[in-house]
């Protein structure tokens, strides 16, 4: 058996076996390990599984994965999230498409203490879907602005999707993290646009509501303040090369307790869940990665990479022709895949061929990210739409599938302006302090 030949049937059995429900990291460990032992040998296997494991179990750099999971959860069980909620339900509330451009909004917060889009959207569903239905808003356009926002959780840092992708690439995790703020920014403004032309069109699907009084806006804008502190001094702090992300994962997460802790809102229970949810979402990721880290030697190992370079090059479309299709790529991946399997699958794949072209890999990053954040909102898998589901349980599939698919346009738009202008991406992290 040749090593193409390897590669390849390592791709088809990758493939059957998340078809199968297999877990992610699970299934890349085992095809990754029975890769090697076939091309190598059993001793090359175990001893990459065992050096793998343990070289990332002991990396100081992953520490950030723990502490800013942590710091998402203190937030959400303690209700900050839904004081982000209602301070932007205070001061556009009372548009027309208001709360929904507000739970959009409140996501993006959040999303700048949870990095993760499932948990983004859970804890603003909760919060913001109630509040939609008592105001007699559409269900495509409640569950489908909730559904839509929680995606922002993986684009705005700290980003789960950016560590993974720093690890697989060797890229820096703090310039990541600040490549990420203005196409979130741009993102979720094209996410509030969208909302106002479907309220625009269809007036019925987001009755107006009543304006806040000027004591009840600042009122509540001074309670979600603290929070709001927070994510400027841990994001700004990287930014301005005062923490770096390591620091300023482990700042996040103490300021976030202390804050709870003083509102008397961090109960013991309270705090064992956060805990106890910390602990499991770490195993997930940590799992995935050091599935991931081998099944990468592996494919290098076929040559499969040079292989599909070689296959990309011959149809003579550019570098952009070839970006244009590595997304069209992703896009249909998105389809079937969840988001971390499609990162960890197919970086070890495009990257060399990124490289060759001459792109900027922390650009990349961005843009694949953005991409793989599509899958979440694509039918038949969706993650985030069956998040929705499960909390708007009388609200039918189709009608949250058509919900989003303004969104997954806005989504599309804001990936063409970020792959033509790469600035948007790349200002921030060529001017931070290093």
């Amino acid at each position: 058996m040749t090593e193409l030949t390897a590669g390849v049937l390592g791709l088809s059995a990758l493939f059957v076996l998340l078809a199968l429900r297999v877990p992610v990291g699970l299934t890349l460990l085992a095809v990754g390990a029975g890769g090697i032992a076939a091309l190598n040998g059993l001793n090359a296997s175990t001893a990459t599984m065992a050096s793998t494991a343990y070289t990332l179990s002991s990396n100081y750099t992953l520490v950030i994965i723990p502490l800013f999971v942590l710091m998402g959860n203190v937030a959400s069980l303690t209700g900050m999230s839904r004081q982000l909620f209602d301070a932007v339900q205070g001061w556009i509330g009372h548009w027309r498409g208001g709360l929904a451009s507000a739970s959009i909004l409140g996501c993006a917060g959040f999303a700048a203490v949870s990095g993760s889009s499932i948990a983004t959207s859970i804890t603003m569903g909760r919060v913001a879907l109630p509040e939609m239905k008592r105001a007699g808003y559409d269900d495509a356009m409640a569950t489908g602005s909730v559904a839509a926002g929680g995606t922002l959780g993986i684009l705005i840092p700290p980003s789960a999707g950016f560590v993974v992708y720093s690890i697989l690439t060797e890229q820096s995790i703090g310039q990541l993290f600040i490549a990420g703020i203005l196409p979130g920014i741009l993102l979720a403004a094209l996410f509030v646009v969208t909302v106002q032309v479907m309220s625009a069109l269809n007036p019925s699907w987001a009755p107006k509501t009543d304006k806040a009084p000027w004591n009840d806006r600042i009122r509540l804008a001074s309670g979600a303040l603290p929070l709001l502190i927070v994510i400027c001094l841990s994001i700004g702090g990287i930014y301005l090369g005062v923490f770096t992300p390591v620091e300023a994962s482990g700042v996040g997460a103490l300021l976030t307790i202390l804050i709870a802790a003083i509102q008397g809102k961090l109960r013991l229970p309270v705090l064992g869940e956060a805990l106890l949810e910390t602990v499991r979402t770490t195993a997930m990721l940590f799992f995935i990665i050091i599935g991931a880290s081998v099944f990468g030697p592996f494919l290098a190992l076929t040559h499969l990479p040079d292989a599909i370079y070689a296959i990309l090059q011959s149809f003579s479309l550019g570098p952009y022709g070839t970006l244009a299709l590595i997304l069209i790529i992703y896009i249909i991946l998105g389809t079937f895949l969840e988001t971390f399997a499609m990162l960890v699958i197919t970086l070890p794949v495009f990257i060399p061929i990124v490289s060759n072209l001459g792109f900027d890999l922390v650009w990349f990053g961005v843009i694949v990210v953005m991409v793989v954040e599509m899958g979440l909102i694509t039918p038949p898998v969706g993650l985030n739409v069956f998040v929705v589901k499960a909390i708007a349980q009388d609200v039918p599939m189709k009608t949250i599938f058509a919900g989003v698919l303004p969104f997954w346009c806005a989504m599309a738009v804001a990936i063409v302006i970020v792959s033509a202008f790469p600035s948007i991406a790349l200002f921030l992290p060529e001017t931070m302090v290093k």
